[in-house]
């Protein structure tokens, strides 16, 4: 039986030695058959829903019967059996999820952007989209799927929009050992205007504790050795942010937040807006703004590159660093994604070598990468640094 070489075959690799198979093509390659593995295990789950056989052992549903006999939390079972019974509606997905071309994260964009508006355009367009699955990074992917939306259903986008901006919320309260817990809710606008202040004040923390680490060791530090963690970093942040709004001046100038919106070279492509770290929102998401933000415009020429502003200087600054931020929006490395605002501006022809500083020779790189080109060392890492990110990562909503 298939399943039966299957057991034996990962019983193999399971016996392997795992420095063996920590290398570049064979994570590639582990990671490909885990995609097909998982796909079929999604068809098998949408097939047992459909035969009832789950009815048998008195359970309400297929997804409690798996998360119970297959001990997986009730979220991932009932996601599991919904992906797989939407599958049925995504053959080209299906196909390249078996193939392993794709991941059950692509699938679960493709699925949640067919809705009865959208079905009939989706069946039209799945195989470019799917296409565009095989070669974009996720991140990219997902932007590019919502870009579809927004011109294949714009009315629902822009209810999509309001649908977000009317759940925000937040909770907060204090426990018995008066310790303060909270949960946070914000629609894509507000929730970058929050991020950026919190993480510009982050900044100023971390640079503080880096030098205060500086001084007291006699040495560069790492980022294990500083006086704060990334989540005490953010939680001092965030009183930082209501201690400045109460010393604000009465009737101060409020600093409006920048929204930017591209504007294609085709009329076709309308007006597609997009904030500083990425997100793609409706042109209805910026209605609750106008009076507040200021709105940029950018105007791609038809080869997709920004209307060149560049002149004769040493840094990219000005409309000059805008415009590399918004064409190339994040680090240029190919295993970086960070956004547009927390990298640097620098020349791909080094200004020494004579390379201008305009747009077309202006690249974005995070401060790991910038050090890296420049033959600087990045900062000092710890054996525990990593685990120390990984509790960020966790800390993080």
């Amino acid at each position: 039986m298939a399943l039966g070489a299957l057991i034996a075959g990962i019983d193999d690799v399971v016996g392997e030695d795992p420095a063996a198979l920590g290398v570049a093509d064979t994570i590639v390659e582990l990671e490909r058959q885990l995609a097909r593995l998982e796909a079929v295990v999604t068809r098998a789950a949408a097939a047992f829903d459909a035969s009832k056989a789950w009815q048998d052992d008195g359970a309400r549903t297929a997804a409690a019967w798996m998360s119970h006999r297959c001990n997986l939390p009730s979220t991932t079972a009932r996601h599991r059996v919904g992906l797989g019974r939407r599958l049925r509606h995504l053959p080209a997905c299906e196909r390249a999820w078996l193939a392993g071309d794709v991941t059950g994260h692509h699938a679960s964009v493709l699925a949640g952007a067919r809705r009865p508006a959208t079905a009939d355009r989706l069946a039209e367009d799945e195989e470019m989209l799917v296409g565009e699955a095989k070669h974009l990074t996720f991140g990219h992917f997902v932007k590019a799927v919502r870009y579809w939306e927004l011109h294949a259903n714009p009315d629902g986008s822009h209810r999509r929009d309001e649908d977000n901006y009317d759940a925000r919320r937040v909770h907060l309260s204090k426990s018995l050992e008066d310790m303060w817990f909270g949960t946070m809710v914000l629609d894509p606008m507000s929730g970058r205007v929050f991020a950026g202040e919190l993480s510009r004040i982050e900044g100023e923390l971390f640079k503080a504790d880096w030098a205060a680490a500086k001084r007291r060791l006699g040495r560069e530090p790492t980022s294990g050795e500083l006086d704060r963690t990334p989540g005490q970093r953010r939680a001092d942040a965030l009183v930082q942010m209501a201690i400045r709004s109460r010393t604000a001046p009465a009737g101060g100038r409020q600093p409006a937040p920048l929204f930017t919106v591209l504007v294609g070279w085709e009329s076709l492509h309308g007006l597609i807006c997009e904030l500083a770290d990425g997100t793609v929102v409706g042109p209805g998401a910026l209605v609750a703004w106008l009076d507040v933000a200021r709105l940029e415009r950018v105007v791609f020429g038809a080869d997709s590159r920004v209307i060149d502003v560049g002149i004769r200087r040493r840094l990219f600054s000005g409309a000059t660093r805008r415009a590399v931020e918004v064409e190339r929006r994040e680090c240029h490395h190919e295993f970086c994604d960070l956004p547009a605002d927390q990298c640097q501006a620098d020349h791909i022809v080094p200004w020494a070598d004579g390379g201008p500083t305009v747009v077309a020779n202006g690249q974005l790189a995070c401060d790991f990468h910038n050090r890296r080109r420049a033959g600087r060392p990045p900062p000092r890492r710890t054996a525990d640094d990593d685990d120390d990110a990984a509790d960020a990562e966790d800390d993080d909503p």
